[in-house]
C-alpha cells in the first residue's frame, strides 16, 4: 500500500516541478537580453528536464507495472491513448530545446558566447509544452475517474 502512494507522490512532485521549470525556461528565454541571462535558463531546463525523467518513469511504472489500477484498465480507455500521444508529441517538440541548449553548454563550457537568436523561439516552444502538460493533466484527471468519451 505505501508503495504506491509514494510513486503517485513522485509522479505529482515530478508534474508540479516540471510544469514550473517548462514555465521558468519559457519566460527566462523570452526575456533574454545578453550572456548574463543564460545560467538562469539553464538552471530552469535541468529542473524541466529532470522532473520529466522522473514523471516519464514513475508514470510508466504506475500504468505498465502494476502499481495503480492495471495495464488493461489504461489501455481499454482511448482517453489514456490521445494522452500518451500528447506525451509522445511533448517528447518530439523537446527535442528542439534539447539539442540547441546541449549546444549552449558546450559552448559555455569552452568559454565561448551562446547564441541567443533562438531563444525567442524557443520560448515559444516551451510555452506550448507547457500547454500540452496542462492537457495531459486533464486527460489524466478524466481517466483516473474512469471518464471515457
Amino acid at each position: 500500500m505505501t508503495l504506491p502512494w509514494l510513486i503517485a507522490t513522485l509522479h505529482l512532485l515530478a508534474l508540479a516541478i516540471g510544469s514550473a521549470g517548462v514555465f521558468l525556461r519559457g519566460r527566462a528565454l523570452k526575456t533574454a537580453k545578453d550572456q548574463n541571462d543564460v545560467p538562469a535558463i539553464l538552471r530552469a531546463d535541468d529542473l524541466w528536464g529532470l522532473a520529466g525523467l522522473l514523471w516519464l518513469v514513475t508514470g510508466v511504472w504506475r500504468a505498465f507495472f502494476g502499481i495503480e489500477k492495471g495495464t488493461e484498465y489504461y489501455m481499454e480507455n482511448p482517453l489514456f491513448h490521445v494522452k500518451l500521444g500528447l506525451f509522445l508529441l511533448l517528447l518530439g517538440i523537446e527535442m528542439i530545446p534539447v539539442w540547441t541548449l546541449v549546444g549552449w553548454r558546450l559552448k559555455r563550457r569552452r568559454g565561448e558566447p551562446v547564441d541567443l537568436s533562438k531563444a525567442r523561439s524557443l520560448a515559444r516552444i516551451s510555452h506550448i509544452e507547457f500547454g500540452i502538460v496542462v492537457i495531459i493533466v486533464f486527460l489524466a484527471t478524466a481517466i483516473a475517474r474512469g471518464i471515457r468519451p
